[in-house]
């Protein structure tokens, strides 16, 4: 009972690392560096592999059909 009283408060402290970021450390945050892709040529080419291949698209702003010929 004890350990799993201690692994919810554990799990509880750990979950709360957010912190709100202040208008000047916006910049920062939007480099190139920090983006989850390091090359956006890449990730483009993948996304329009996917939506070809799925037929759908959505989420990026993309439109087109399963054509290829967005």
């Amino acid at each position: 009972m004890k350990t799993s009283r201690a692994a919810i408060i554990l799990l509880a402290v750990l979950t709360t690392a957010c912190t709100e970021v202040l208008p000047r450390q916006r910049g920062n945050l939007a480099l190139p560096q920090m983006g989850l892709t390091t090359d956006g040529l890449e990730f483009e080419l993948r996304q329009h592999a996917f939506f070809s291949k799925e037929a759908a698209a959505g989420g990026y702003g993309g439109g087109g059909g399963g054509c290829g010929c967005n």
